[in-house]
């Protein structure tokens, strides 16, 4: 009988460029740095690698259909690439690749890599085109991003009568707690601490989703390489990551469909986590957890999702917001300790493992003092493509080998 990946999966080596807007590197470059970093963490020779993934969403502004590009962009080729790609979580769906080869026994040192290039695309946002596909016409010929991710607000106002002010407060402390994060860290894109004042004086995009409550794109690259613990202990004693479970969840369509789905939410992370808790052995999420990254895209997105891992109650969201519970010092649960997409960056094909990224930098007492969160033990990273009525969600939790 199947019995998940708990503990049979080790990170030994982690790699993360500075995003931003790198107009002189190319996708090879950025995954080289990223690569450099990573290999250099994990104390191997490139050539222990024996299959690798990669994730990046739009093939045509990267590397094309293929892995062909990575494999010749870091000189590690005659092993297995593959190419994957599902919207937003396609780095951590770089990662499960990775993870399920070592998982199987089919390899022992296997590599995920995620990698990006938007800011020269032409574009200010996404690049355009009917990249939904079958979707499109849950989303409307006038669909926007901010536009279909504000109707959560709403949505979640109306199912639990809370005034939009309120709401709009407290989308405001989630954008303001990603730049004061942010502001800490040297390889976010965004690093100027903005006020709660300011995020609500700024510019409407999408009611109520002002300027400061939306992420933006950026370049980057980012990669982990896994392995088995029996390995891991070899080469690192102790000083490794365990992955403790890894969900995935995708829409049936049914969101979009039907009018059961009220809008407020996204079936599709309350699916994965109640999964990804059971596989990590995890009763009490709100306890239990250190420490998060959300797919926080917009500060709504953010808000909704703390009810959707079941860290906050229903309805309660906004009073674990408001009381500093997700704040880095003094929270509960901290989240978006580097900065989250909003101002780390979002390049969508390294977003996944720049996030694991960030937790493997604080499981091993290596992010400096001033957003380092305190003896954590678990941590939660979760991504979301598509639209809230129709995405995918995945979830990993990772740990010390000895949580």
């Amino acid at each position: 009988m199947a019995s998940g990946i708990k503990d049979k999966v080790a990170i030994i080596g982690m790699g993360c460029t500075r995003f931003g807007e790198r107009w002189d590197k190319g996708p090879e470059d950025l995954m080289a740095e990223a690569f450099a970093e990573c290999l250099a963490d994990a104390k191997i020779d490139a050539s222990a690698i024996e299959a690798a993934w990669v994730g990046t969403c739009f093939d045509e502004i990267n590397m094309g259909k293929s892995a062909l590009g990575a494999a010749m962009g870091l000189r590690l080729g005659y092993i297995p690439w593959t190419r994957v790609e599902n919207f937003c979580a396609s780095g951590t769906e770089s990662f499960r690749g990775a993870v399920y080869g070592v998982a199987s026994g089919a390899y022992d040192v296997c590599l995920a890599m995620g990698v990006e290039k938007l800011k020269d695309t032409g574009y200010g946002g996404l690049p355009g085109g009917n990249a939904m596909g079958v979707l499109a016409s849950s989303i409307g010929p006038n669909g926007t991003a901010p536009g279909n991710f504000a109707l959560l607000a709403t949505a979640y106002a109306a199912k639990y009568g809370i005034p939009m002010e309120k709401i709009k407060d407290a989308i405001a402390h989630v954008s303001a707690k990603s730049h004061a994060n942010g502001a800490l860290n040297p390889k976010a894109h965004l690093r100027k601490a903005v006020s709660e004042e300011q995020i609500k004086a700024a510019p409407m995009i999408a009611y109520p989703l002002g300027l400061f409550d939306c992420c933006g794109v950026s370049d980057g690259s980012a990669c982990a390489i896994v392995t088995t613990p029996e390995i891991a202990r070899s080469l690192k004693g102790s000083d490794y990551v365990s992955v403790r479970a890894l969900q995935i969840s995708v829409s049936s369509g049914e969101e979009a469909m039907y009018t059961k789905w009220d809008g407020a939410g996204f079936e599709t992370t309350s699916r994965a986590s109640w999964k990804a808790y059971a596989e990590a052995g995890i009763k009490n999420p709100r306890e239990e957890i250190s420490m998060m990254e959300v797919h926080d895209c917009f500060s709504i997105t953010e808000f909704v999702t703390m009810e959707d891992l079941q860290i906050s109650a229903p309805g309660k969201a906004y009073d674990d917001v408001m009381g500093g519970f997700y704040d880095l010092k003094g929270g509960g649960v901290p989240c978006q300790v580097d900065g989250g997409l909003k101002c780390y960056g979002h390049p969508i094909g390294a977003s996944g493992l720049r996030m694991l990224y960030a937790m493997y930098e604080q499981l091993l007492g290596r992010a400096p003092e001033e957003r380092a969160v305190k003896n954590p033990r678990f941590g939660l990273t979760h991504n979301l493509g598509g639209r809230p009525s129709s995405n995918v969600s995945s979830i990993a939790i990772v740990s010390r080998p000895d949580a």
